[in-house]
């Protein structure tokens, strides 16, 4: 007898398998099945920039202390660098979150993966050109920007898009990631441009002003309306408070940081005015640290280490708080030594330990929930996240002045690009399945 089925398996429909059904009979990798969700697609592209990018730079710093590698470079290695690791997967993993997240945040209609394939290809193809592009000719280099900036500003666009078609009334955090988009096309164009006219000083201010005035402000908006919201669902006890003088202070020093990599363009500043902006910076730093790191207890730190997955997310963003204050005590000792120190250690805490932690816990958390599975931290995922928070103290530590600092950055590249490849490749394996239950994301 012909049995009939439902898309829940009940008998009804003839010769139709239920979705549970067909995700069991289909366990195959499939590329057109990252066209199912945004994230899929935006996380999986993301993936594989940040691996090649963390591969790429262990082999550099390899061939910085041994004669086994020897690589040819047309640009500096460390803007190739720092460019890729601010542009490169980042807005890849807003993309992939964003357009999930977004339509929810301004109640309207989400956007079909396959709207965003183009400009993420073009981002994720120049950036792989970028990458390689500076040990082959600098015209691979300028042209991968190129194409990287076209798929950015396009992203820009239609996120602008959803929030333009929104009749929510708080729209605050979907408009300031809108803004903080805008301010990484015109970062970007502006590294562009610079590359071109082969001003490097500048080309990097341009790279530094997209981490703080884009990647820093996309993920303390992202932050300030997820955490207390995550926080309370997996612990009711705990109230969702999110004031919005908090997401101020966060931006506030996001523009102060931008704004400091322009007023120190040609180096720490020299002459009368040097004391008195060192103390100055120095005060708001830790000023602005100390807030953070007591909001970050406020917002249930302590309380987080029950759940590993929501800890993940309490640590990355208690790093911000870090970062802030390791950066305001670094002026306080350049004022008391009458030079910078540490400045790199301070960055590196920013970037690897609170945007490497987030990164990490929110793409896995997004990834656990949308394929199906329980919304925990396991095993691999609870190590991978302390092998970050290693190659984070590694990198600080390393930023030290001190003779053997430069033997360090080997072994920090390679911890980090191996915890990049096993997550990566990881995650990469679930965004090409149907998910196990046959529902939909």
């Amino acid at each position: 007898m012909l049995k009939t089925f439902n898309l829940r398996g009940n008998p009804l429909t003839p010769g139709r398998p239920s979705a549970e059904v067909l995700a069991a009979l289909d366990r195959h990798w499939r590329p057109r099945y990252l066209l199912i969700a945004p994230h899929r697609l935006g996380f999986f592209l993301a993936m594989v920039v940040l691996m090649v990018s963390s591969v790429w730079w262990a082999l550099v710093q390899l061939d910085r202390v041994s004669v086994a590698v020897v690589l040819p470079y047309t640009a500096s290695p460390t803007l190739v660098h720092a460019a890729v690791m601010t542009f490169g997967f980042m807005p890849l993993f807003f993309t992939g979150f964003l357009f999930t997240a977004a339509p929810k945040w301004l109640r309207v209609e989400p956007l079909e993966a396959r709207a965003l394939l183009v400009p993420l290809l073009l981002q994720a193809g120049g950036w792989l050109l970028w990458v390689s592009g500076i040990h082959i000719h600098m015209f691979m280099v300028l042209a991968g920007l190129t194409l990287a900036l076209s798929g950015l500003a396009r992203i820009t666009w239609l996120f602008w898009r959803l929030v333009w078609r929104s009749a929510e009334s708080d729209r605050l955090h979907a408009r300031t990631v809108g803004v903080a988009c805008l301010v990484g096309c015109i970062s970007l164009g502006g590294l562009l441009a610079n590359l071109v006219l082969g001003a490097t000083t500048v080309a990097m201010a341009c790279v530094l002003t997209g981490l703080w005035g884009f990647v820093v402000v996309v993920f303390v908006t992202v932050a300030h309306r997820m955490i207390p919201f995550f926080t309370s669902n997996a612990m009711p006890f705990i109230t969702a408070w999110r004031p919005f003088w908090a997401l101020g202070v966060m931006l506030a020093a996001a523009v102060f940081e931008a704004v400091t990599v322009w007023v120190e363009l040609d180096g720490p500043l020299r002459g009368p005015m040097a004391h008195f902006w060192m103390l100055a910076r120095g005060g708001f730093e830790l000023v602005a640290g100390g807030v953070l790191l007591w909001l970050a207890q406020v917002w249930g730190l302590t309380q987080s280490l029950k759940n590993r997955l929501l800890a993940m997310l309490h640590f990355g963003f208690l790093w911000l708080g870090l970062a802030l204050a390791l950066g305001g005590a670094a002026q306080i000792l350049g004022l008391l030594q009458d030079a910078p120190v540490l400045s790199l250690g301070s960055l590196h805490a920013l970037t690897m330990g609170c945007l490497g932690s987030l990164m990490l816990a929110m793409v896995t958390r997004v990834s656990c929930g949308h394929s199906g599975r329980a919304q925990v931290a396991d095993r691999i995922a609870w190590t991978l996240f302390w092998l970050v928070q290693l190659a984070t103290l590694l990198r600080i530590t390393a930023a030290a002045q001190s003779t053997w600092a430069s033997w360090l950055l080997l072994p920090t590249a390679m911890i980090w690009a191996g915890t990049m490849a096993v997550w990566g490749t990881r995650l990469a394996n679930w965004y090409g399945r149907l998910r196990p239950d046959g529902r939909p994301g």
